[in-house]
């Protein structure tokens, strides 16, 4: 009763059978490590993974840790008490009552429970096996007699006839029961072996899926930032807009106020002038002469005449210059405005620009012209004639920075010929200046992006792997960061393509890396 209890305690709620190899969820539940798996694969793409057991619902793929104490349990007590009752086995010899059986024997024929099996013979033609019904694959089909011998040259199980007068005879032989146990030995270290791998694949698992977490919280927190700095920039572009188009609107209404007052002015001109015609039209409708000269005085003639030079002096002035809108003004108020939100922008998101890179001549092969402002490596057929200096390349056109990197992030972006070959990229101070290992990339101490006969790949270390680009690489930003040991290349147009990232552990500071051939050359941006 005591062993079926703990039976009961030691079966997976999946198989409903002995655990095999068992493992536990973080929420304590055990299952065999092949059930749970295929659950686990069941449930794959549903967006959550839960136990079978409890329901708890796991974000992630739940890790599998082997319970090795239960593991130990279940062994010993599969060796102790076999699956009797799964297996449907009784003994032969009780016939009162069904006993499961512990053993069959193969010469008998029968099985046997622990009663009948105390007091079976010990003699060695009495083949004893794990519960059987199936005697007849426990005997040679030539000569029906049992398998008590196990030939290691054919792999096969064969009786004493076979041995002695068959097709074995003179080959390697062991006794079942022997090859039986280094079989079991063999397929526990294959076992040992699996379960190790299986461990360290679940440990890989874990790894990515760590990684994986990782990431998506590095981009939750990136999300987060561009969306406040985009939000940001939108409140600011919004309230540059509000005051741009007020400043508009204020000159517009200034400058409508006095075209008003001069349109006001010329319009009672207007009327004025309107009266004297009236006036005069009248006048010149006038028949009676005495009438025309009694009614208009002759001082009136000289004001008549002075009117009328007056009314020809307002003709002829012109209309009072007036203001525009001052355009210049507002696109300067404008690109002062947006100048500071890019300004701003780049101080909550700021590059480590290295503003300070150039070149160093000490370092340049004497095939390698440098520029007065030390930013342009092209090539030349010419020799230099520069001084020999244990810093200076020989056998290859490099050149490199006279700055070094040995810690922090930095960034600079880099021209380059269309035409021509030149390799871009950092290496250590210690790296070889004359031999085949001098060249940048075909090395340990270097890294570097390149372009062969219109081909672009990187190296390092002799290794190189080639890169798909959809247009010239004129224009490419270097990205390092030192402790990460990250070295990053990108294509600098629209858009910005990343193009390769080398990872490493870097040793030595690093100098920025050139190499100019054949028409090539390379400038730093500043």
């Amino acid at each position: 009763m005591a062993s079926a209890e703990l039976r009961d305690e030691l079966n997976c709620s999946i198989c409903l059978s002995v655990y095999a190899d068992p493992v536990t969820l973080s929420c304590g539940h055990n299952f065999c490590r092949l059930c749970i798996r295929k659950v686990l694969f069941t449930q794959e793409g549903s967006g959550v993974y839960t136990c079978p057991e409890c329901r708890a619902e796991f974000r992630e793929r739940p890790v599998l840790h082997r319970n090795m104490k239960l593991c130990s349990i279940a062994e010993r007590f599969l060796s102790t008490h076999p699956q009797q009752e799964v297996s449907g086995i009784f003994c032969t010899y009780c016939v009162h009552a069904p006993v499961p059986a512990a053993r069959t024997c193969l010469h008998c024929e029968a099985s046997l429970c622990d009663t009948h099996l105390n007091v079976h013979s010990t003699s060695a033609e009495h083949v004893l096996t794990e519960p059987t019904s199936f005697t007849d694959n426990a005997k040679c089909p030539v000569h029906r007699e049992v398998l008590k011998y196990y030939c290691t040259q054919d792999v096969a199980c064969i009786c004493v006839s076979c041995c002695v007068f068959g097709e074995h005879r003179g080959h390697q032989v062991e006794l079942v029961t022997e090859a039986f146990e280094k079989k079991k030995e063999n397929l526990r270290k294959v076992l040992e072996k699996l379960t190790s791998n299986q461990e360290e694949t679940e440990k890989k698992v874990q790894g990515l899926q760590e990684r994986r977490r990782e990431v998506q919280e590095k981009a939750e927190g990136v999300t987060e930032r561009v969306t406040k700095l985009f939000k940001d920039v939108r409140e600011q572009l919004e309230v540059l807009e509000r005051r741009v188009l007020g400043d508009v609107s204020r000159e517009e209404e200034k400058i409508s106020l006095q075209i008003s007052d001069l349109i006001q002015q010329l319009e009672l001109k207007k009327e004025e002038l309107s009266r004297k015609i009236r006036h005069i039209e009248e006048l010149c409708h006038i028949t009676d002469p005495l009438t025309l000269l009694q009614g208009w005085p002759s001082n009136r003639t000289r004001d008549e005449a002075a009117m009328a030079g007056e009314d020809r002096k307002a003709c002829g002035e012109k209309v009072p210059v007036v203001g525009d809108l001052d355009e210049v003004l507002i696109s300067m108020t404008l690109h002062t405005a947006l100048a500071e939100i890019v300004t701003g922008m780049r101080r909550r998101s700021p590059v480590p620009e290295a503003s300070d890179l150039f070149l160093d001549g000490n370092t340049a092969a004497n095939s390698v012209v440098i520029s007065g402002d030390l930013k342009t490596a092209s090539w030349s057929e010419g020799n230099q004639n520069r001084p020999k200096t244990p810093k200076r390349f020989i056998t290859f056109c490099q050149v490199l920075s006279s700055r070094t990197f040995s810690s922090g992030q930095h960034y600079w972006e880099v021209e380059t010929s269309q035409l021509g070959n030149w390799r871009v990229g950092v290496a250590y101070p210690s790296m070889e200046r004359k031999g085949d290992n001098s060249c940048i990339g075909y090395n340990s101490k270097s890294w570097c992006l390149r372009i062969c006969k219109r081909d672009y790949s990187v190296i390092h270390h002799s290794k190189e792997e080639m890169l798909t680009t959809e247009s010239p690489l004129q224009r490419l930003g270097v990205y390092l960061d030192y402790e990460a040991g990250r070295l990053s290349f990108y294509q600098l147009g629209d858009p910005i393509r990343h193009l390769h990232t080398f990872t490493a552990r870097f040793t030595e500071p690093l100098h920025a890396a050139f190499i100019v051939w054949k028409n090539g050359w390379v400038r730093i941006r500043s």
